[in-house]
């Protein structure tokens, strides 16, 4: 499986570096590795431990960093993934407050490292001071446009009204990217990424947002969760057609899916992370159902709406015989 590399961005003050401190001390179930481009900027340095300088930095949780002041980021990008220890299962780039996020995620899409691949842009928003950041950068509005999950920070600083209002008006600028709200920074980072299950363990699709301990205040309860399984494959035009329009609140789509093409009985795993959707090709294990399994993340969910549009996908009938169904699948899938 590829590794995701993520692009935190945001303009100073936003709180960027607060959502990636909430990732690092949240992420109990994900090993991250960090790329930062500064580490006094930013306030993750009493995490680290002593000897950091011009080195991967080993985090108190069993995460990584390192400095993008130290190199390129493929320098960075393979100094993460050969570095000793388990598996990573995401990075997270930090861009500073003055860089230029599509600058950023031309570098990642650029990368020759193996086995890593984009996982997204996440764009960091101020709610308390939005208007005054989008009069001071213009440029506010275009990385809003192009972002695939938009973080709104400070929620619990400003009136509820104040927040709806802000949260529209990036879908204004953004009608595909899920505009997710973190009160204090706090962020599921099971909403952006995936731990890499154990061996000889497969993770129920429910676990992504469940806990042993039910926690009022922990932030996956913050979340909703809606699962769909189908014995019958899906219709792979009706799917994308699916995966288009669905609605902001859901944050992310995960899962395995079979699709009823002649030809294509693969096993696709499927991961959405905001607007990006990413299809990874692979075999069947051995003795496993072949079946469509999802889970669909996100805040006010309509749940009957969604299993009502998954169904409409359901195809009962002969295989497709039309390798042109799955165009739209294809431009989406890495082997």
């Amino acid at each position: 499986m590829s590794l995701p590399v993520v692009v935190l961005a945001g303009f100073l003050g936003a709180g960027k570096t607060t959502v990636l401190n909430q990732l690092l001390r949240s992420a109990t179930d994900v090993r991250l590795g960090v790329v930062v481009n500064d580490f006094g900027a930013v306030g993750v340095d009493a995490l680290l431990v002593a000897g950091w300088a011009d080195s991967t930095v080993s985090l108190e949780n069993g995460c990584l960093c390192c400095s993008t002041d130290d190199g390129t980021i493929d320098e960075l990008l393979t100094r993460l993934t050969t570095a000793r220890g388990p598996a990573l299962d995401a990075v997270v780039i930090e861009a500073s407050g003055v860089a230029e996020p599509s600058a950023m995620v031309r570098q990642v899409l650029a990368s020759t490292v193996p086995g890593v691949r984009y996982g997204g842009l996440v764009v960091v928003v101020d709610a308390v001071e939005f208007e005054t950041t989008r009069l001071r950068h213009t440029e506010l509005d275009d990385h809003v446009a192009m972002a695939d999950v938009v973080i709104l920070t400070k929620t619990d600083l400003v009136p509820e009204p104040d927040v709806a209002r802000v949260a529209a008006r990036c879908r204004e600028l953004n009608a595909w990217a899920p505009v997710v709200p973190a009160a204090k920074g706090r962020v599921d980072p099971r909403l952006l990424f995936d731990a890499r299950p154990a061996r000889q363990r497969q993770l129920a699709l429910g676990e992504v947002v469940t806990d042993p301990a039910d926690h009022a205040e922990h932030v996956h309860t913050l979340y909703d969760a809606v699962e769909f399984r189908s014995e019958h494959p899906l219709d792979p035009r009706a799917f994308v057609r699916f995966l288009d329009a669905r609605p902001s609140g859901v944050f992310r789509v995960k899962g395995f899916v079979r699709f009823a093409v002649e030809g294509f009985g693969q096993r696709y795993l499927l991961q959405t992370v905001g607007a990006a959707v990413r299809f990874e090709r692979s075999a069947w294990p051995r003795g496993s159902a072949r079946a469509t399994e999802l889970v669909l993340i996100g805040a006010g969910l309509d749940e009957a709406e969604l299993l009502r549009g998954l169904r409409a996908c359901v195809h009962e009938g002969e295989p497709l015989d039309d390798d042109l169904a799955m165009m739209g699948v294809l431009r989406s899938t890495e082997d």
